[in-house]
């Protein structure tokens, strides 16, 4: 039986309800960021190489728990979900905090807070996908794209917020604190998250991890090759702005930040209307323009522009295809498929640095852009064959 609908009014202040949980989330994997690392290596005498697996120990977490995060959402319901990711939030909390109290045993405190860590990413993998599920299934598949750019919103505000305030924290009051702020913000998303109502489950054939790979797959590759993009941004901006001997290179990524929220908070409806596969083709040749611009740019004003159009590409390009991937995989088995094509964006991420820095080698830093460019092609192409696909089905 379909989900009673929302007054149509009252729809964008439901998905910021639902969105809270993930900016919590989100928060709480900012407050550590920046303040980990040191905290490893000066107050703990570990290595740098030793801060830098504690850090990504919850990202490689969170991208092995995504099958098994949509799973729970799809047959225990996003409700059941998001409470069980709260509370892995405020063990994580606990465990930071008693990292924080270990100091004196350098080697308890380490494994503890590796223990936090890991924990954290299991809670982001399952509060992401199940608040977007918990607002589809109450809203209706047209609610699909905006879920997705809210959600989106929040976990770049989250963590925008979260780290200057870990900073803060941790000058002020000590690492310990940080835990502590941990456990309130996952406290607060159990007490929000118990009071909602339960969202429906969506009944069907639920498919195997292997099948829904399958078909994820198309739409989930056009994205990886798209988002490598943003990962040679973020990751070389300041090496190509060195290389060039130009000053400024953060305010790149500024730029990119500005483009990116702001076309999704000013184009909310328009996949809706135009349609997911439509969307992304104009946002990927966005996205080539971008970063063909920032290849061929001559003075900072250039390059601060390419990264401006790369933000409004990359913006809309996730919901995007999310809304293909839906389609495909079908309403039993969409937080699956949402949780499968979020691992596609994990594994680009994760993998542009060493690419793009290989490529970087041979082909020199100012041509790594036009590199994304051509995979962003790639991605494009992908795209055109799936929009055709949709067409010749709908025909």
């Amino acid at each position: 039986m379909p989900a009673a609908k929302q007054p149509a009014s009252n729809d964008t202040f439901f998905i910021l309800s639902l969105v809270v949980f993930n900016f919590i989330s989100f928060i709480s994997i900012g407050i550590p960021l920046a303040s980990l690392p040191g905290y490893i290596h000066e107050n703990l005498g570990f290595s740098t190489a030793v801060a830098g697996i504690v850090i990504g120990a919850q990202y490689l977490t969170t991208l092995l728990c995504r099958p098994l995060a949509g799973r729970l959402a799809d047959e225990r319901g996003a409700k059941k979900t998001v409470l069980i990711g709260m509370t892995s939030g405020l063990i994580s909390g606990l465990l930071l905090l008693a990292s924080a109290l270990l100091e004196s045993w350098p080697m308890a405190s380490i494994a503890v807070m590796i223990g936090s860590r890991l924990i954290l990413g299991f809670a982001q993998s399952l509060i992401g996908i199940s608040a977007i599920s918990w607002g589809i299934s109450r809203l209706g598949a047209e609610s699909t794209a905006r879920m997705i750019s809210w959600n989106g919103v929040a976990a770049y505000g989250g963590v925008g917020i979260g780290a200057p305030l870990g900073v803060f924290l941790s000058q002020s009051l000590g690492l310990w604190s940080l835990g502590l702020v941990t456990m309130l913000l996952a406290s607060t998303g159990l007490a929000l998250a118990w009071r909602r109502g339960d969202a429906p489950l969506n009944p069907g054939k639920r498919l195997p991890f292997g099948k829904v790979l399958w078909k994820v797959a198309p739409p989930g590759l056009s994205l990886a090759l798209a988002t490598i993009g943003y990962g040679t941004l973020t990751a070389f901006i300041a090496l190509y702005y060195n290389a060039r001997g130009w000053d400024g290179a953060a305010w790149c990524l500024t730029a990119f930040a500005f483009a990116f929220i702001g076309t999704r908070l000013l184009l909310p409806n328009l996949i809706n209307r135009v349609g997911g596969y439509s969307v992304a083709m104009v946002c990927l040749v966005v996205e080539i323009l971008g970063l063909l611009l920032l290849w061929l740019a001559e003075a900072p004003s250039f390059a601060l522009a390419g990264s401006a159009l790369t933000g409004c590409g990359l913006s809309l390009l996730y919901p995007a295809l999310g809304v293909g991937v839906v389609s495909r995989v079908g309403v039993a088995n969409r937080s699956s498929g949402l949780s499968v094509f979020a691992m596609f964006f994990d594994l680009s991420l994760g993998l542009s640095g060493a690419i793009m820095g290989a490529l970087a080698a041979y082909i020199g830093m100012q041509s790594i852009f036009l590199g994304a460019a051509f995979m962003a092609m790639a991605g494009l192409s992908i795209v055109w064959l799936l929009l055709r696909q949709e067409r010749g089905t709908e025909v």
